[in-house]
């Protein structure tokens, strides 16, 4: 994890090219480059207001400088590479050399003032998602801005009037630009005390975004509607996702904002948590209950806060099981119950790498050695204490330490469970034969029992029987 000397180190990396002048770039504030994608330190305010930072999961925020008075940031729109994970690199279109981009923290009443170059290779916008501004500044292009051309640089600005948890994205060839991964975090932190914002002790980040990369290939399917096949946080699949690492006892705040094509039920093992605030601001105090999973829905944001009291490596993850797994086939048939004896034999000798999928379940892809294209990874990865843990895509871990210190972000290894604490194999007497019912039980509606049938003789006029 980098520190904040490391953080700030990359300043002086890039110079926005394209038609800005060297006397117009003077003007500017520089814009700092990130390449790495693991989680940096909490940038702490070194001037303005002050605030509690917030970490990014797998991310940064961006530096800022104070010209009279006012906030200055400068995000660079480029082709980026991003490692989605151990052995895969994506091309995206990312700011500042990373997708998502740096997160930006103001404090509410700030005068912010933000310097955009675009070095696409077409035009852009960026719109700030939940903000209010005016309306010249709201970034939707042919709307209310003229797009940003490649090569030129636009200046938005507007007073950080309400606290919360923002986005930041383009509104330009939405369809192309957010596929290809153009995106950011903002939170607006309050001035003051705030009657519905607690402090925290740990505040953590990030988005969810999703690509349709083909296993071999490095460029996202930017038409895919909905059959991704790598579902991420902060364009990071399981394993590349760092844990959240807290320390026991902490008031933990997570903010989730969701750019992906569907919705995503974030789920917490081991804690409850309530729904503190939404991108419409903080929730009211009545309107909270305790949770362990929330549904974020596409365009949304929620921000969840909870007591890590319960010490341990627990699961987080989005409760989908397909978004848990890594570019993973939609047409692959289910061969559960398929005896493949003496066929596996014969196929090796016209593919030798040929290797039996799926006949007891999917388990064994998690452990198998099998050939991979260039540039993908494993449908199921990662390795825990205790073997494989059998997942990929929006799946991570919230470490709770009773000694990790209270500036520490730093992974502490894996959990030492206390003796008897862990399941384990039964090994005392042999336990008896289950009782299974025979009965076939009676349906929950039963139909009506019907009438006996009774026959009836009719006389029509004129002295005739009929029936």
């Amino acid at each position: 994890m980098s520190n904040r000397r490391q953080f700030l180190a990359g300043a002086g990396l890039l110079a926005a090219a394209g038609a800005v002048s060297r006397v117009a770039m003077a003007a500017l504030p520089e814009p700092v480059i990130q390449s790495s994608a693991a989680t940096a330190a909490p940038l702490s305010p070194p001037n303005g207001r002050p605030y509690d930072p917030v970490v990014t999961l797998n991310g940064w925020t961006a530096p800022w400088r104070m010209n009279a008075g006012v906030k200055e940031f400068h995000l660079v729109a480029e082709p980026v590479e991003r490692e989605i994970a151990p052995g895969m690199v994506a091309r995206l279109w990312g700011y500042n050399g990373q997708s998502p981009g740096p997160t930006i923290e103001v404090v509410e009443g700030d005068r912010v003032r933000i310097f955009v170059t675009n070095r696409l290779p077409e035009h852009t916008t960026i719109h700030w998602h939940g903000q209010r501004l005016p309306n010249g500044m709201d970034g939707v292009g042919g709307l209310t801005q003229p797009q940003i051309p490649p090569g030129k640089t636009f200046v938005y600005e507007f007073v950080a009037r309400r606290p919360g948890t923002f986005m930041y994205h383009p509104h330009a060839d939405e369809m192309t630009q957010m596929a290809m991964g153009m995106m950011g975090f903002w939170v607006t932190h309050p001035r003051a005390p705030h009657p519905l914002i607690e402090r925290v002790d740990r505040d953590f980040c990030f988005l969810l975004n999703a690509y349709d990369i083909e296993p071999g290939s490095y460029v996202p399917k930017v038409n895919t509607m909905l059959d991704f096949n790598l579902w991420t946080w902060n364009s990071r699949a399981f394993p590349g996702i760092d844990s959240l690492n807290v320390r026991q006892g902490d008031r933990v705040r997570v903010r989730i904002g969701n750019l992906t094509m569907t919705n995503h039920p974030i789920h917490i093992h081991g804690h409850e948590f309530e729904v503190t605030g939404t991108d419409g601001g903080p929730t009211r105090r009545e309107s909270r209950w305790p949770e362990v999973t929330t549904d974020v829905a596409v365009g949304q944001m929620r921000q969840i806060e909870f007591i890590a009291d319960e010490e341990g490596d627990w699961a987080m993850h989005c409760h989908k099981s397909h978004h848990t797994m890594n570019a993973m086939g939609h047409a692959v048939p289910t061969m559960i119950g398929v005896d493949h004896r003496g066929l596996v034999e014969n196929i090796q000798k016209l593919v030798p790498d040929y290797m039996v999928m799926g006949e007891r379940g999917m388990a064994d892809m998690g452990e198998m050695e099998m050939p991979l294209p260039d540039n993908t990874l494993p449908m199921m990865t990662g390795q825990g204490p205790f073997g494989a843990v059998e997942m990929g895509g929006m799946f991570t871990v919230l470490k709770v330490r009773r000694g990790q210190k209270a500036d520490d972000y730093s992974d502490p290894g894996w959990f030492r469970h206390p003796p008897g604490t862990v399941a384990r194999e039964w090994t005392g007497a042999p336990l008896a034969e289950p009782v299974r019912g025979g009965s076939p039980g009676r349906p929950a509606m039963a139909r009506p029992r019907t009438t006996p049938t009774t026959e009836l003789t009719v006389r029509k006029p004129g002295g005739h029987a009929g029936h």
